[in-house]
């Protein structure tokens, strides 16, 4: 069943990949009548998460970008079926870098890096950045369960010189990166909300507390990865910006869950500053009622 609906979507995904982005932006545009107006996909869960995180703003605020994010949402999903067919010069184009000289320095003094980043704007066209620094980079992502689409996924992140690496074999993968002393950036999302039963530590995101992932912290003070935050900007239809910021320059003397505050703090600047460009569908505070009275204190 899985090679099924494989052979049957692929051919539908590569033509669409070949598609001038003037038609990928039409293509959206109908995507998100359907999805908003008439399925209203999630809807409800955005609607709330909104309500949530901006009580005071006025409803028709909430209503405004609330339909800017379906459409920046439907946008986002058309540019990485783009992706497959994108080409690294154009890639590079609509995805710039206002400080890159930060990670090239790095490099230079032989420092491994963790790129933290949360669901906003653009995280798929991140990878280009792989075309601009000497690291091995490495993309830490959940499997797909048809087996036939994860080969794809993988496939098309390694044209930007990005090897995918599961959450299960992350660790054992990057431990061996590190002790071979070649020069290493690891990419993660860090803003999902974990299992209860996993959680580790809770804390306030967007003034709400809620159990926090704590996935990338872990791997910066096991490896002595230097955490870096990437702020990426949508800057117009099919067109991002990216700036990194060092969190902090020697993670294994920081104390336990800063690097996580840091990361968190830093997201919730960027949603502030544009809330539609970040990712309402989430349940992204589906635990907010269920923080223990002694919150865990230490990494293990």
């Amino acid at each position: 069943m899985q090679l099924v609906v494989y052979i049957l979507v692929y051919p539908l995904l590569w033509l669409i990949s070949r598609l001038p982005f003037k038609i990928i932006y039409f293509i959206s545009d109908g995507v998100y009548a359907l999805l908003y107006h008439v399925i209203g996909y999630r809807k409800k869960v955005v609607r709330n998460n909104l309500a949530l995180v901006f009580p005071d703003k006025p409803e028709k605020e909430r209503l405004l970008i609330e339909k800017k994010f379906y459409k920046h949402m439907c946008d986002m999903f058309l540019e990485m079926i783009k992706t497959m067919g994108i080409s690294k010069k154009e890639i590079q184009k609509r995805f710039t870098v206002t400080n890159i000289e930060v990670l090239n320095g790095l490099e230079d003094k032989g420092i491994n890096t963790m790129l933290m980043l949360p669901h906003y704007a653009s995280w798929e066209w991140v990878l280009s950045l792989n075309l601009q620094i000497k690291s091995k980079g490495y993309g830490i992502y959940q499997k797909i369960q048809n087996k036939y689409f994860d080969k794809l996924v993988r496939n098309i992140r390694g044209k930007f010189n990005t090897e995918l690496i599961s959450t299960r074999e992350s660790r054992k993968i990057l431990k061996a990166a590190k002790d071979s002393e070649k020069l290493t950036m690891v990419g993660i999302i860090s803003d999902q909300s974990p299992m209860v039963s996993k959680a580790k530590y809770w804390t306030e995101f967007m003034g709400i507390t809620v159990p926090a992932h704590v996935g990338g912290e872990e791997i910066c003070k096991t490896n002595n990865f230097v955490p870096v935050y990437l702020k990426v900007k949508k800057l117009n239809r099919g067109y991002y910006q990216g700036t990194f910021k060092v969190l902090f320059e020697e993670p294994t003397t920081v104390p336990d869950y800063e690097i996580t505050d840091a990361f968190l703090r830093e997201t919730e600047k960027s949603i502030r500053e544009a809330p539609e460009y970040y990712f309402w569908t989430h349940k992204r505070w589906k635990h907010k009622d269920k923080a223990p009275k002694i919150p865990k204190k230490v990494i293990s």
